[in-house]
């Protein structure tokens, strides 16, 4: 995989508060060569870059985020041009210390009972972002991330486009079919399919009708694919959504790592009691609830339940949100945690998300102003790129 080109020769950032993966100390971090060569609490020689006081922490990795299909379908019904929504999507989280990415494609359309905005597009989407990472045409690491519509058409032909070559990170399984998940409550689903995918109104229940026969169809067997997908591609597992005891029991016999955005305190306690990493919207937390009336994530941050955050659908939140766990924790290496270590970990990356000697270089420069995060620098492999 081609990354930014790595900084060559040595670069000091010094008189910092280095946030490390258990404290903050007053120190430098010196670079050689696009990894991290040295840490050092304390003044330094004269560094070529200072830092003034402000934080240094490592890049922010992102597992889930939906602000691609944003880019590439600015409004319902219209289809912007792939390169130039890549490139954008690529400057926007550059532009918010996001340094990796598994960029969530959907997989799984739904064509003959068309009532959205479903149209296949994954396997063009993921050719032009693999060629335009090897092309070193953009600033951060992308990575690929297939979400499985279980309760689509296509899931199965989509899939079996994709290959171990492809070197996809993670799989998750989607299952939207309104009245159970994240649409417990009909009516979110009805303004959310209405609202961004601009289905007339009138047609709704003939549309959800359509979705249950279909689950019912096709459910368990599109279910049953992906997780042999995920283990095809030695891809990280995921789940989405789980709102039950039993339903992490079904994720954990299938091998599922991450549980993204579990909707109730059960199901957060029981993936924990299961071994399976948390991740929560940070946009949910910034905001105090979820969009759609399920927990809260500072409920769960509380509860010692929360171990990864995503910025889901806005991604200015993902620092935002850690900088708040860690001054309401009174952790601040904690809070950084959970969009730096330990995302990266659970996606099997070990090769960066802390400020250790060795890790690549990929840190972020902020300060706070008005106890908001006001990004100052941010560096991938040690060249800054934002």
């Amino acid at each position: 995989m081609k990354d930014n080109p790595e900084q060559t020769g040595e670069l000091v950032l010094g008189n910092a508060r280095v946030v490390l993966p258990d404290e903050v100390i007053e120190g430098h971090v010196v670079i050689r060569d696009g990894k991290i060569a040295e840490i050092g609490s304390g003044a330094t020689r004269t560094p070529d870059v200072d830092c003034e006081g402000d934080f240094l922490t490592p890049g922010l990795v992102e597992l889930h985020t939906d602000n691609l299909e944003r880019h590439i379908t600015p409004r319902p019904k219209v289809h912007w041009p792939h390169h130039a929504a890549i490139v954008a999507h690529d400057a926007e989280l550059c532009g918010v210390g996001i340094t990796t990415v598994f960029d969530a494609i959907r997989v799984g359309s739904i064509v003959e009972n068309h009532r959205g905005d479903y149209r296949r597009y994954a396997r063009p989407m993921a050719d032009e972002i693999l060629s335009m990472r090897d092309q070193g045409a953009l600033k951060i690491s992308h990575m690929l991330h297939l979400r499985a519509e279980t309760c689509s058409e296509t899931l199965i032909e989509e899939l079996s486009e994709f290959g171990p070559d492809d070197r996809v990170g993670i799989v998750s399984l989607m299952d939207h079919t309104p009245g159970q998940r994240q649409f417990r409550d009909i009516s979110k689903f009805e303004d959310y399919v209405c609202g961004k995918h601009g289905l007339n109104r009138e047609g709704f229940e003939e549309y959800v009708q359509f979705l249950f026969d279909l689950n019912d169809r096709v459910g368990a067997r599109h279910e049953a694919a992906a997780v042999q997908a995920a283990r095809t591609f030695g891809a990280v597992l995921a789940s989405h959504d789980d709102s039950t005891h039993e339903q992490v029991a079904t994720s954990f016999a299938h091998g599922i790592r991450v549980a993204e955005f579990p909707t109730t305190v059960e199901a957060a306690q029981s993936c924990r009691d299961h071994g399976i990493a948390v991740i929560m919207g940070a946009p949910n937390l910034v905001r105090g609830g979820s969009h759609s009336g399920n927990v809260s994530a500072m409920e769960l941050a509380d509860l010692g339940l929360l171990d990864i955050l995503s910025s889901d659908y806005v991604p200015s939140a993902l620092l935002l949100a850690a900088v708040r766990l860690g001054q309401h924790w009174d952790d601040m290496a904690r809070g950084i945690a959970t969009v730096t270590r330990s995302p990266a970990r659970a996606a099997g990356l070990t090769d960066r998300g802390a400020l250790e000697q060795g890790q690549r270089a990929d840190m972020i420069r902020f300060a706070l102003r008005g106890g908001v995060p006001a990004l100052r620098g941010v560096y991938v492999q040690g060249s800054r790129v934002g």
